[in-house]
C-alpha cells in the first residue's frame, strides 16, 4: 500500500446522498448516520480527489463545477456496483439461451410460453450470437442450442431432437413446383455455407462428386446469397420455419440424414435450471416428431 486513501462506495454514497435532499441533516437521515458522519465521509471524498465538491451556505448546498463531473462518475459507479450485486445475489432468477441463427426452430415460440407458464420466477431471455456456440463461450449465456459440433471436453450436453433438412431456394427456382429435392441434385448447384456456424459441409456429398461452395458471413448473408439465385443453401428445419422471407422458398430434402439439435452448457458450472430447459425442449421436439 503507497498509504494514499482510497476512493469507497461509501463515499459517493454520501455525496449523491447529501446532493439529492439538499442538506447534511437529510442526508443523515436517508443514509442512517450521524450528521457529523455524513461531514466527515464528504472529507474524506475531498481529500482522496483532492478538489472541493460543494459551496455549503447555512441555507443551501450545491456542487462546485468539479463537484458535478464527480456527481455524474458517482452515479454511473454505484448504479454499476448495485447492478453488480443484483447479478451476483439473483443470477439465477435468469435464463439466458443463446443460439447462432434459429434458435428452437418451430418450437421457439411453444417453449418460451410453458416456460413463463412452469417457471414465473425464472426470466427467460433468448440471444442470437454468430459463434459455433452460440454466445456460450463468449459468457453471453447460460444455455445454448446448437447443431454443429460439440467440444464434449469443454461443454456438457443432451440430445433434445433432430430435424429434417431443406434446400432453401429462390422463390423463383424451377425447384419450387416439386414437392422434395434429392441430395444428389444438389451438387449440380453452388450451395451457399456459413463454414463457422452452419450445419452444411461438404461432408454430405462423396468426395470427388461436390457441389461448388459460396461461404457466406451469417443468416443474412447467407439468405442474400440464395435469393439472388446463384446459390442454394441446404438447412435444418428451424432454419425454414425462422426465416420466412419474401424472395426465399424452401423444400425438403428427401434422402438427407437429419441434423441433431444439442443442448450445450459450461460443464462446472451449470444453471440451476438447466435440467428443466433440456426436459421442456426434448419434450417439445417428441410431441412433434
Amino acid at each position: 500500500m503507497d498509504g494514499h486513501p482510497e476512493l469507497e462506495l461509501r463515499h459517493l454514497r454520501c455525496l449523491v446522498a447529501i446532493v439529492d435532499t439538499g442538506s447534511f441533516t437529510d442526508a443523515a437521515i436517508e443514509l442512517g448516520v450521524s450528521q457529523a458522519a455524513v461531514s466527515r465521509t464528504l472529507l474524506a471524498l475531498e481529500r482522496v480527489l483532492d478538489v472541493r465538491l460543494l459551496h455549503r451556505t447555512s441555507r443551501t448546498v450545491t456542487p462546485t463545477t468539479a463537484g458535478v463531473q464527480v456527481l455524474a462518475r458517482a452515479r454511473h459507479l454505484l448504479t454499476e456496483a448495485d447492478n453488480l450485486i443484483r447479478e451476483a445475489t439473483i443470477g439465477h432468477t435468469r435464463l439466458h439461451i443463446g443460439h447462432a441463427w434459429s434458435a428452437m426452430g418451430p418450437h421457439t415460440a411453444e417453449f418460451q410460453r410453458r416456460w413463463h407458464t412452469r417457471h414465473p420466477d425464472i426470466e427467460l431471455r433468448l440471444i442470437r450470437h454468430n459463434s459455433p456456440t452460440g454466445g456460450l463461450a463468449e459468457g453471453l449465456c447460460d444455455l445454448a442450442v446448437v447443431r454443429t459440433a460439440i467440444d464434449t471436453r469443454r461443454y456438457a450436453h443432451a440430445l433434445v431432437g433432430q430435424e429434417r433438412r431443406f434446400v432453401a431456394l429462390a422463390s423463383d427456382d424451377p425447384w419450387t413446383r416439386r414437392r422434395s429435392i434429392r441430395l444428389a441434385e444438389i451438387r449440380e448447384r453452388t450451395v451457399a455455407a456459413d463454414r463457422r456456424t452452419g450445419t452444411t459441409t461438404l461432408d454430405l456429398w462423396p468426395e470427388g462428386d461436390r457441389p461448388a461452395v459460396e461461404y457466406t458471413h451469417d443468416v443474412d448473408d447467407w439468405l442474400a446469397a440464395i435469393a439472388t439465385g446463384r446459390c442454394v443453401g441446404v438447412t435444418p428445419r428451424a432454419t425454414a420455419t425462422q426465416y420466412r422471407r419474401d424472395g426465399i422458398a424452401y423444400r425438403p430434402v428427401r434422402d438427407a440424414d437429419p441434423v441433431p439439435v444439442h443442448l450445450i452448457w459450461r460443464r462446472h458450472d451449470p444453471h440451476p435450471a438447466t435440467h428443466s430447459a433440456v426436459a421442456l425442449l426434448a419434450d417439445l421436439y417428441r410431441e412433434h416428431a
